[in-house]
């Protein structure tokens, strides 16, 4: 991949309040909630990492400092576990130290996505040509879209975003893409976006995803938009200006599944599919959870 369409930053927007897990996001933030016993953030730190980026940059609020500390390094508990010979859990809390180099940057107010990824610019480098957005709130499984995105972006330039194939019944609640075909199927060129629109209306079945490989110039874009509802910055409106100027953009159409860690209901689903794959936690659940089921 050359210098100019590599990625080598991710944005991870976590300036939240998390309302709907109050009370405990009173205090602990909503990006360090354990699915089974890693906190979501450090999974899509992982996927940042091995789609090429070595810094993360989490936007965050004030109160929310510990979210950046989960990946620093904890020296004394590291020689409390060496010296009790705890060598499965000291791999286990140098995991996250190890995975990226992170640092934050502030939203003092929370104004929108397209708000939360302008307050990183300040962190950008002048090689960072483009730039990726993980939304810790969505994991995208299997892992890997980031770099196919990558790719999508080195041969056509420009913006790449990720889409998922959702049944038009259920389009009305996402964000819908306006496309059109290229040669290779699981990749269309963008040429507008649509907000919730009724079934009927949506102009595909294809749908944003918490993924995004932004060009620089979206940073001049979100300077040039207009705040929306509540004074809030959207991201879409910004992709939507560059398109409208003739910039490129295409979307990755990704076959896999995904959970939603933004609510409690989502992230009970999450947990209990990572848990059952968990080799020490699985099969205990899979029994407890077919006489659970069974006894209803």
């Amino acid at each position: 991949m050359s210098a100019s369409t590599a990625f080598t930053a991710a944005i991870v927007p976590a300036a939240g309040l998390g309302t709907r897990f109050l009370p405990t996001t009173k205090a602990v933030p909503k990006e360090l909630l354990p699915v089974v016993d890693t906190p979501g953030i450090e999974y899509v730190a992982k996927e940042a990492a091995e789609a090429g980026a070595t810094r993360l940059i989490i936007v965050t609020s004030p109160g929310k400092e510990s979210v950046a500390q989960y990946f620093q390094p904890r020296p004394e508990l590291e020689k409390t576990l060496e010296d009790r010979g705890k060598t499965e859990l000291l791999e286990k809390i140098r995991r996250a130290p190890n995975l990226i180099a992170v640092e934050t940057a502030i939203q003092e107010q929370a104004l929108g996505l397209g708000h939360a990824v302008g307050c990183a610019e300040p962190n950008l480098r002048p090689e960072d040509e483009a730039v990726a957005v993980l939304l810790p709130d969505d994991l995208v499984l299997p892992t890997g879209v980031l770099a196919r995105m990558a790719k999508v972006r080195e041969e056509k330039g420009g913006t790449v975003l990720c889409a998922f194939d959702i049944p038009r019944e259920e389009i009305s609640a996402y964000g819908v893409f306006d496309v059109e075909a290229t040669d290779d199927d699981d990749v269309k060129k963008v040429n507008g976006m649509v907000e919730k629109p009724p079934a009927a209306e949506a102009p595909s079945t294809f749908a944003a995803a918490g993924r995004y490989l932004l060009d620089r110039a979206i940073f001049d874009a979100l300077k040039r938009i207009t705040p929306g509802a509540g004074g809030e910055l959207q991201l879409t409106d910004a992709i939507a200006l560059l398109i409208s100027e003739g910039h490129p953009v295409h979307v990755v159409v990704h076959r896999g599944g995904r959970h939603d860690l933004g609510n409690p209901g989502g992230f009970l689903r999450a947990a209990v599919d990572f848990a059952l794959e968990h080799p020490e936690y699985g099969p205990g659940l899979r029994a407890w959870l077919r006489d659970r089921v069974g006894s209803e």
